[in-house]
This record gives structure tokens, sequence and C-alpha cells, in this order.
């Protein structure tokens, strides 16, 4: 009898625990003895290495696995494809076999195949892919992955293998991530590239990130940082968590300004667990301080992770989700991590700056040299990653709405 209140969580063929869902549809979790005993690790910094239950009535459990599903017209895109009712549990039992990270949620009755399995995705399925912006639902049921993203944006995980686009098939890893244009938004896979690229050249660590097309439509390719590759060539897992699991918010929650984390808790989190933090804390602060001077106004906490090292360490992963916003009409511009107490990044002053240091307990004067270094950085940098960019991927116009909203708040930035 299949049981359909119930969920089994392993990390390949391992089993690590145990979902659950009360009469209410809370989702509960508990550890495995076998995991508790034999080398597992913690699958977040909120849900520790421990024997009791981590009942539905408290949350924590639902609020990490339910970050793993994708949000708004994407998820109500599922569930009408589907054909499911919308919650929480239905979603991880229909499409978690490929989460982000290392964990695959199945039925109690399925375990992880053994073998991976993928669908090579022809040009005509790669163009209707495009087209239909990653929903992959309508597939025939022995097709159909189980695939989970999660965010507000489109995407669609594949596996990359001799330059060839393969869809995973159940819960088969994948290696990249697609994302496309909207209808509204048909910049942003140029935007993204663009900003990404802007923010790799002042030295900050990100994802390895194309612009693509197909026929006049473009999309990114974004390689995950949380897979590898084995002697084989077989993508394997690396578990991650975001800021938003590991510090016990639920998605909802992902802004400051609706209840969410500030960045001083960001920061203490990374200063608490990382393995490196001195490095961590650095780029995390530039993060932070790109994000101001070059437009990104939606660097929430589910825009940052922690990651798993196969060694046993946790670093803060290299940095994603970079767009600049400012330069797309409709998207608030308002930050989403305060600069002291300030959200409006055009009249983010020194002393905004310095409150954020008091915060965070860093001295006031090296933040301030932060800043004004970066800034000096983006200004000398922005025209040849612009260059750079057209070179690879053909002139783009709107990148200059880009490059003249970055020069002016840096040039803001030098003043103040």
């Amino acid at each position: 009898m299949i049981d359909l209140d119930a969920l089994n969580v392993w990390n390949n063929q391992r089993l690590v625990g145990h979902l659950w869902r009360n009469p209410t549809g809370a989702i509960g979790f508990s550890y495995t003895p076998k995991w508790l005993t034999q080398d597992g690790f913690a699958i977040s910094h909120t849900l520790p290495l421990i024997s009791d239950d981590f009942t539905p009535e408290e949350g924590l459990a639902h609020r990490f696995f339910a970050n793993l599903l994708p949000e708004g017209g994407v998820r109500e895109q599922i569930v009408r494809d589907l054909k499911i009712s919308n919650s929480d549990f239905n979603l991880l039992r229909a499409i978690g076999g490929e989460c982000a990270g290392a964990l695959s949620i199945l039925p109690v009755e399925q375990r992880p195949s053994p073998h991976y399995d993928y669908h090579p995705i022809s040009d005509e399925e790669l163009a209707n892919l495009v087209a239909r912006r990653g929903h992959v639902y309508t597939w025939s049921a022995n097709e159909r992955p189980r695939l989970s993203l999660a965010g507000a944006q489109d995407k669609c995980p594949i596996l990359v293998r001799d330059g060839n686009y393969l869809l995973p098939r159940q819960e088969s890893p994948s290696s990249h991530i697609l994302k496309f244009e909207l209808a509204d938004y048909r910049h942003l896979p140029a935007y993204e590239t663009f900003t990404t690229q802007l923010a790799k050249a002042v030295g900050l660590p990100v994802v390895n990130i194309q612009l693509k097309s197909v026929g006049k439509t473009r999309y990114a390719l974004i390689e995950r940082y949380d897979r590898l590759s084995d002697d084989s060539g077989q993508a394997q897992r690396l578990h991650q968590e975001d800021f938003c699991q590991a510090l016990g918010y639920g998605h909802e929650r992902k802004y400051q300004e609706d209840g969410g984390p500030t960045f001083t808790q960001c920061y203490q989190l990374v200063q608490d667990v990382s393995s490196d933090p001195a490095n961590d804390l650095q780029h995390l602060l530039r993060w932070q301080i790109f994000n101001v001077l070059a437009g990104n106004s939606d660097g929430h906490a589910k825009n940052l992770s922690l990651l798993y090292l196969v060694n046993g360490e946790i670093r803060l992963t290299p940095f994603y989700d970079l767009v600049c916003t400012r330069a797309i009409e409709r998207i608030d511009y308002h930050l989403a991590f305060a600069v002291g107490d300030e959200r409006n990044p055009s009249v983010v002053t020194r002393k905004n700056w310095e409150s954020l240091a008091s915060q965070c307990d860093i001295r006031p004067q090296f933040l301030l040299n932060q800043v004004t270094e970066l800034a000096a950085r983006l200004l000398d940098n922005l025209a040849a990653t612009k260059a750079s960019f057209e070179s690879q991927y053909g002139p783009y116009p709107a990148l200059q709405r880009i490059e003249q909203l970055v020069s002016k708040q840096c040039r803001i930035c030098e003043v103040q």
C-alpha cells in the first residue's frame, strides 16, 4: 500500500531520514539511526544531527524542505501541468528527486536508481524547451523528470556532456541550469550574464555562465557549483543550503522587508559556520557592496548559500543570480538587504556604511575602504567587460543602461 503521508530523504544510495505530514499538511523530519551513527552530516544548520524528531509543529523541517521548491507562477504552472494539489508535500513527492544540494526526496516505496539515465535533447526539443521556458512536465510519464529548483524564475536543470544537452530522467543529477527570457523581461539572461562577468572582473567568486540563443531567443547556461564530475565523467552531488534554510526562514521571508534575515544575520552565520571565515566574510562584504554599486537590488537571503564539501568543510558558495535589476523597469529598486537602515541605493551614505560596519562588528574605515576600492575597480573594468561581452555575443545596446547606472552609482559613492 502506498503511503501518501510519508517520504524518504536520500543522499545518493544512503537513506538520510524520513518526512511525514500531519493532518494540517505541516511537514516533520527525522534522521535514520544509521545516518546518525555512520558518518552522516547535518543537512542544515537548523537541523542538527540528533535522534529527536523535528516535529511538524516546530516548522523547522517544513521551512527547510519547502525552500527546495519553486515559487510563485513557476510553482503554479507545475501544479497545473502535473494536475496535483498545490501543497509543499505533494510537490516534494512529485519533483523532489533532483533539487539544489545533495538530497533526493522520494516516495517510501521507491529507492534511488543506481544508474543515471538521461534523455538527449534534440534541436527541436531545445527550441520547444526554450519557448516553454523550461516547463518539462507535459512530457510523457516515462520521460518526465523529477526536477525542483527554488526561486520565482523559469529555469531547467540539464546535463551537459561533450557540448550536448541531456534532460535527467527521474532523479538523475544535472550539471547545469538553463534560465530563460520572460515575457516582460526579455533582457534577463543577457543582464545576468553581463552582471556576473562584471562581478568576476572585480574579483568576486561567481558561477560560470554563458549566454546562448535559439533563433532570436536568448537563454543563460549556468554551471552548477553543487555538482562535481567523477573519474568516469558522471555528475555527482554536493550538498548545499541557502541562507533562508540555514537561518530557519521560509521562502516567503527571503526579503528583509518581509521579516526575513538581515545582512548582519548572514554575516554572523558565515562567521559561525564557515571553515574559512576570513575569506568568506570578505567575499560576503564585497558582494553586498557590489550589489549596491552595480544595481542588483534583488540580492536576498536565498541568493546566498553554504556548500558542504566532501572533506567536511563548509564554505560560502560562488555568487549567483547577479542581475542589474535597476536597469529593468517595473522591478523595485530598493535593496533586499539594507545598508545600515537605508534601502534606497541612490542615497546610501558614508554614515550608512559605518552603521553596517558597527552592526557586523568590523572597523568602519575597513568597510569604507572596501567600498571605495570596489567602486574604483568597477569604473576601471566596466567598459572592458562590456567590450568583452559584445565580442563574444555580439552588440547588445541594452547594456548601455547598466553601464550608465553603474557609472553613476560608483561616482555617487566617490563623493559621499
